[in-house]
């Protein structure tokens, strides 16, 4: 059951020193994709450079541009409307391995998505941080994504979860809506995939769920077998990297412990599996620093929020491990040179002078 979940080991393959990589899992996912959507992936993968065996190998890891060369080169072929969704309907679960796993033996939908949040990017390599908003009803599921995040992935990375959720609950989770930040080919279709609305263009990218759906029992929940595979997780994820991207590494590390507060050196360092001495000299001989490393994560992520999210600013403080917002308010205004109050108005102002030009329909 979980032939796919094996550990990753740090072997890139034909990488150059310093590229950002991704375990090959994503880039199997997508190929088998599209082989069932009728393209010859064969012909894909030569046109750009990929030996089909490298799919095989679990512990292999790619360069992260490897997976929209291939989407470039298949749409080249055969464009796709709304690609992100259509490849997402031909992933069967299972194909991201042990992630998919953790979540489907998960009592409940809300406890699925909770370890989607916490295991999504050391598992996958995906750019994205999932923020739970869960105070309210609906409950709503916000992707973050990261500067190297393109509208596909965070299309297909949406539509995956809301489509697996509906099925693991044999259908019966509904969706109050579903939304993306970039425009879509065809909203009609994709509403009647998901059997809900749907908002393109919208100021946030996830989806909104009824409390009640929330707490849906999953078809398939394995309390036993769900710790056996936390622990196996828990395990492997300081390996889930290339030790080549360790700045990539660091900052991963730092981003799923934040909120615990659990972010000095000695902390990350045993999530990476090596000696809090070892990160140290391995970080100087980079020319980096683990308190740069920190600072430019903290201000990375707090932009993302204070622009994408409707939590208040104490929230955001909280979220990234700050003990007092006065303490978050001036390193804010260090790295922006506005206050967090003044840079979200900034932020939506501009928005709105966008979405005016742009003529775009209210949202629902």
């Amino acid at each position: 059951m979980t032939s796919g979940a094996n550990p990753l080991t740090p072997r890139a393959t034909g990488a150059k020193a310093g590229t950002p990589l991704t375990p090959v899992i994503q880039l199997r996912a997508f190929v088998d994709a599209f082989e069932r959507l009728g393209y010859v992936s064969d012909r894909l993968l030569a046109d750009i450079g990929v030996q089909r065996s490298l799919l095989d190998d679990p512990d292999a890891l790619i360069p992260c541009a490897t997976t929209e060369a291939l989407v470039k080169r298949a749409l080249r072929d055969r464009p796709l409307k709304n690609v992100g969704v259509c490849l997402a309907t031909q992933t069967p679960i299972g194909a991201w391995g042990l992630l998919d796993y953790l979540i489907l033996t998960s009592d409940s939908v809300g406890q699925g998505l909770s370890q989607l949040a916490r295991y999504l990017r050391m598992l996958t390599g995906a750019p994205f941080l999932l923020e739970l908003r869960e105070d309210g009803d609906p409950v709503l599921v916000v992707y973050h994504g990261d500067a190297s995040a393109g509208t596909f992935g965070l299309e297909y990375s949406v539509a995956l979860t809301v489509l697996h959720i509906r099925e693991e609950t044999g259908r019966r989770a509904a969706f109050a809506c579903v939304s993306f930040t970039h425009q879509l080919e065809d909203v009609v279709e994709i509403e009647r995939v998901f059997g809900c609305t749907v908002k393109s263009g919208a100021s946030w990218a996830g989806f909104a769920m009824p409390r009640e759906s929330w707490n849906m029992p999953l078809l398939r929940k394995d309390p036993l077998l769900h710790r056996v595979l936390q622990g196996h997780a828990d395990s492997i994820t300081s390996d889930a990297f290339a030790v080549d991207d360790l700045a990539g590494n660091v900052r991963r590390a730092l981003v799923t412990r934040l909120a615990d507060g659990e972010i000095a050196i000695e902390a990350i360092a045993r999530q990476l599996g090596m000696a809090t001495r070892t990160l140290q000299r391995r970080l100087a001989g980079a020319g980096l620093s683990f308190h740069g490393l920190l600072d430019d994560t903290r201000r990375d992520v707090a932009e993302r929020c204070i622009t994408h999210s409707s939590l208040s600013i104490g929230e955001i403080a909280y979220l990234l491990g700050y003990s007092e917002p006065a303490a978050f308010h001036r390193a804010f205004k260090r790295w922006t040179g506005a206050t967090p109050q003044a840079f979200r108005q900034r932020q939506r102002s501009n928005r709105l002078t966008v979405t005016t030009r742009s003529e775009h329909p209210k949202e629902v």
